[in-house]
């Protein structure tokens, strides 16, 4: 039976990325010790950070940041969330920066040949050649997810699962070009990115978080890089999305209530496969990451946190040691129980 796909309503008690945890209202820890690597691609270096061991017989979790972020800044405060470390403890870690984005990145001189969204895309696979990572599961924000999707599609078997958060697929139109055009004349890099970074109504409402990546992007030394990657961003190729033809594995579109990128979002979700792919909207991202990872039939007899019974979605799959399991797909209603799928209009509520 066909699953049809249902927009999930999860109730928001922490920003999703960027964004930094609120100390007074949850508890964070320390990452395990982790090892930074300078790997060689066909088109030049790439930083990556590994947190755990890469002996595993799990996929790693591999995960790209948005432009004017790092993969410290976009990632550490996700996991860092205590209801985020029975994650951190079964899987190992691989955050990639683009190239020269990680901190401390030495600036690249005037004249670099900074490589395309399609070419950094394509300096994923020696990451996973050099740890020996057979597959992964792939977590991206905004222009990380556009990566990614790059990734996943140029390499189907190497990606058992993916995390698209604030995609946009698309170029600009001629309408939004000729606006951008105006935006960077008049307005600086840091104001540019931030505007990507955050919609109007999320820069008001988040005053002093705005306020630190501003701070952080126009005091950067490598801000040249970051404009380098600004500029291959936004010179990227459309996505040729086709529900029938591109993702192979189990998608899960996560988007912020009033995020610049919503409506690019939604447009994406439209023109993925229904019976693979959750969108949720908003989301409470370190739940919600956990029930995809339980979805693919990994840590299916953890024990996660308390779950709205009345509303809940089939999130069971065998797992046997010897690697064979049986998926069942993310926040989808179960096909086995009998029991019809909700009406859209009904929201799944978590909480701690």
């Amino acid at each position: 039976m066909t699953t049809e796909m249902q927009e999930i309503a999860i109730t928001e008690e922490k920003p999703l990325l960027p964004g930094q945890p609120d100390p007074t209202k949850f508890m964070c820890v320390t990452l395990p010790p982790s090892q930074e690597h300078s790997i060689e691609t066909p088109h030049g270096l790439l930083h990556v950070t590994l947190h755990g061991t890469s002996n595993t017989r799990r996929p790693a979790i591999l995960t790209f940041h948005d432009v004017g972020l790092d993969s410290k800044s976009c990632f550490s405060p996700l996991f860092k969330f205590e209801e985020m470390q029975e994650i951190v403890k079964n899987f190992t870690l691989v955050h990639i920066d683009a190239p020269g984005q990680e901190e401390g990145a030495t600036a690249y001189p005037m004249g670099y040949q900074y490589p395309s969204m399609e070419q950094i895309a394509e300096m994923i696979p020696a990451v996973l050649t050099y740890f020996n990572f057979r597959t992964v599961i792939g977590i991206g924000v905004g222009s990380g997810s556009y990566i990614l999707s790059r990734f996943t599609m140029a390499h189907p078997d190497s990606v058992e699962g993916l995390v698209l958060i604030n995609m946009d697929p698309e170029t600009r139109g001629w309408m939004d070009w000729a606006a951008q055009k105006i935006t960077t004349l008049t307005s600086s890099l840091t104001e540019q990115i931030l505007s990507h970074l955050f919609s109007q109504e999320e820069m008001s409402a988040n005053a002093d978080l705005v306020r630190s990546h501003r701070d952080r992007i126009s005091k950067a030394p490598n801000l040249i890089n970051i404009e380098l990657f600004w500029r291959s961003y936004n010179s990227r190729r459309d996505l040729i999305i086709d529900r029938n033809s591109n993702f192979k594995c189990p998608v899960m579109l996560v988007v912020g209530d009033q995020a610049p990128h919503e409506e690019a979002a939604v447009e994406c979700n439209s023109k993925l496969d229904p019976t693979t792919t959750s969108f949720l909207k908003p989301s409470k991202l370190t739940e919600a990451f956990k029930y995809f990872i339980q979805g693919m039939g990994y840590m299916a007899s953890s024990i996660m946190t308390r779950l709205s019974r009345s509303r809940t979605a089939s999130l069971s799959s065998s797992y046997s040691m010897d690697g064979e399991r049986q998926r069942s797909r993310t926040l989808s209603q179960s096909s086995q129980g009998g029991q019809m799928p909700p009406s859209p209009s009904h929201t799944m509520e978590v909480s701690c």
